[in-house]
């Protein structure tokens, strides 16, 4: 028998992964914003929300009942209830998000400890839910640009999320219902139902603070004067467009596809130039969250 040797190769070596390192001005400014979302959390917490028995979701909604219950302040709970997180955010999801949230926790329970014998600005249950919603998400959102966030059910959320069917919207959804709906029996249900109304707003003002009132779009057309739709896009909206090669399924036939990004403001304009060159034109326009590099930048229009 004759033996048969085999050459291993040797596996060539991986390139290193290099991460980006972040400049003293730009760890300045996420301190800044982080710092500045959290006082804003604050401000919401003690100035319209706490006074009127109106709480928030996740671990801040639990830190405002416990203190409701046992007297000691709202910001121990928010330091102690999110501390393990934070440790288990450290270990599995990364340094950075870790140490972000440590300052936007740390914060906000000093500034609601600071807050805290400051008079309400209203006794209105209905305003407190509607202004402390608005600033309550305001600063939530500015903290989520930064990169770091305020509260451990989001990194509860992340960690479900790695071994199940939900996502982490879906996760922090069901976590605040449970919280929210907690506030019925703590407090009133009519209470409950203001925190429900807070919530909400919050959730939509999270939205426009993180996606700007700026909303890009992304339109897609499809006609056989592309190039007649294209020149008024860049000449009326000063908007560059892209041309790209398309195919009908059913028929075969060869199609340009007009593609270009334009802002909420121009999308009634562009509808209309679309009809006035091509009433059987083909559009569809779709939300876009961030748009980046690119020629995105108007161009001016003579």
């Amino acid at each position: 028998m004759t033996d048969h040797k085999i050459a291993i190769q040797p596996r060539p070596p991986t390139s290193p992964i290099h991460h980006h390192k972040l400049t003293v001005v730009e760890i300045s400014r996420k301190v800044i914003l982080i710092v500045l979302g959290a006082i804003l959390v604050g401000v919401a917490l003690e100035i319209f929300l706490v006074p009127n028995t109106i709480i928030d979701g996740g671990i801040t909604g639990i830190s405002i009942m416990s203190s409701y219950i046992t007297t000691i302040p709202i910001g121990v709970f928010l330091l102690v209830l999110n501390l393990p997180f934070l440790i288990i955010g450290y270990r599995t999801i990364g340094k950075t998000f870790a140490l972000s949230t440590l300052l936007g926790v740390a914060t906000l329970s000093v500034t609601t400890s600071l807050l805290h014998d400051v008079n309400a600005f209203t006794d209105q249950t209905l305003l407190a839910a509607v202004f402390g919603g608005i600033f309550l998400g305001a600063g939530t959102g500015v903290v989520i640009r930064a990169g770091g966030s305020l509260d451990g059910t989001e990194i509860i959320a992340i960690l479900v999320n790695r071994k199940s069917p939900f996502s982490v919207g879906e996760t922090v959804m069901f976590i605040n219902l449970f919280i929210l709906g907690s506030a019925g029996f703590v407090y009133s249900w009519d209470r409950a139902m203001f925190s429900l109304i807070a919530y909400y707003i919050a959730f939509k003002v999270i939205d426009i603070t993180i996606e700007g009132f700026d909303e890009s779009k992304s339109c897609w057309i499809i006609s056989d004067n592309h190039k007649g739709i294209g020149d008024a896009i860049l000449a009326r909206l000063g908007r560059g467009v892209t041309f790209l090669n398309g195919e009908g399924a059913y028929t075969g036939d060869q199609k340009k596809v007009i593609f270009c990004v334009i802002n909420r403001l121009e999308e009634a304009k562009l509808k209309s130039i679309v009809t006035e060159l091509d009433p059987h034109a083909f559009l569809a326009i779709g939300n876009i969250h961030d748009v980046k590099g690119g020629r995105f930048k108007k161009k001016d229009i003579h």
